[in-house]
């Protein structure tokens, strides 16, 4: 137990400021030993990852198309007459090209590219296949281009660039970038990595994204492990309407643990940034996790009960479904 808590004991404050390897121009998680190598062949446990490989995803008890299935990787909240879209990906499946064989979507799509209603503003967490699709971006900067504000971490801009798309702000961690309407978007920490080819590893950096209107605030966490980022953030720039927090993808934890947060510590995110009201995201969508489908919302209902949560304060939605979160 001893070991296990100094690989996740704390080497820096929550602002995390040094993440940046000059030697090999890759960035890197600041936060405890057992995340610093993150996403690199140093920071593979083997044995976990031979563990992983081998186990198949948990049979759920209830049927694959229930009713409480959730809009997983986009949320689009409306506020103070801003639309945002977090981490763009519409496609069938989580690859590099559309292909036969490669992971696909366990869920139907919310709604085409092509449905979209206009959108200010898109952040993006990182550049996982599963957060950041090449057509859906191809589609989205071709049938509204200009109109659309698009805010990347580090090393990311080029790539929006190359596709085409204008008014891209490339950011590091506590940047702020204030828009003509009062508009002020924010990237923050979190404990991740970045990947899209064999040669890029960490070459971007990744984050959770906050946006500020003149009336009410969103928080976007993005994919994480737990680490003492949260509470920083929450003191901050904390508290916001609402926060999308992620849920899924969190077993084995002996494997995920350092980059997924599971249920409980979800919660714990909720309260650390001081979120009146949090969404359930990152579940249900791809195989990334081994753990049922749709455990996922079970298990946040257990934590909502042992955390003497109302049930209206920490929620997951049905894909498609509209929900009122900010007053007027």
């Amino acid at each position: 137990m001893g070991d296990e808590e100094d690989r996740f004991a704390p080497l820096c404050d929550g602002y995390g400021k040094d993440h940046y390897d000059k030697s090999s121009k890759t960035f890197f998680n600041p936060w405890n030993r057992e995340s610093k190598h993150l996403g690199t062949f140093m920071g593979i446990n083997l044995k976990e990852f031979g563990k992983f490989a081998s186990m198949r995803l948990a049979t759920d008890p209830e049927e694959p198309h229930a009713t409480s299935e959730s809009v997983l990787d986009e949320k689009l909240p409306v506020f103070d007459s801003i639309s945002v879209l977090t981490d763009p990906a519409l496609s069938p499946r989580c690859a590099p090209v559309q292909a036969w064989g490669l992971p696909k979507r366990l869920r139907k799509i919310p709604c085409p590219v092509e449905e979209l209603p206009p959108i200010d503003i898109v952040v993006v967490s990182h550049n996982h296949y599963d957060h950041l699709d090449y057509n859906t971006v191809k589609i989205l900067n071709e049938r509204q281009g200009s109109r659309i504000h698009w805010f990347v971490g580090l090393g990311l801009e080029k790539w929006f660039k190359d596709m085409g798309c204008e008014n891209v702000k490339e950011m590091d961690w506590w940047d702020e970038h204030e828009l003509p309407n009062k508009v002020k978007v924010i990237f923050t920490p979190t404990q991740h990595w970045s990947k899209r080819t064999a040669f890029d590893t960490n070459k971007t950096l990744w984050g959770s994204w906050i946006v500020k209107g003149p009336n009410h605030s969103f928080m976007h966490v993005g994919d994480t492990g737990y680490c003492q980022t949260f509470k920083t953030i929450g003191d901050v720039h904390g508290p916001f309407d609402l926060a999308a927090v992620p849920i899924g993808a969190y077993y084995p934890r002996d494997f995920l643990r350092v980059q997924h947060v599971d249920p409980s510590e979800a919660v714990q995110i909720h309260r650390d940034i001081k979120a009146k009201k949090s969404i359930g995201i990152h579940w249900g969508t791809f195989e990334l996790g081994r753990e049922p489908f749709l455990e996922p919302p079970r298990k946040l209902a257990e934590e909502r009960l042992k955390n003497n949560l109302d049930k209206d304060e920490f929620f997951t939605t049905n894909i498609g479904e509209t929900k009122h979160f900010f007053a007027s």
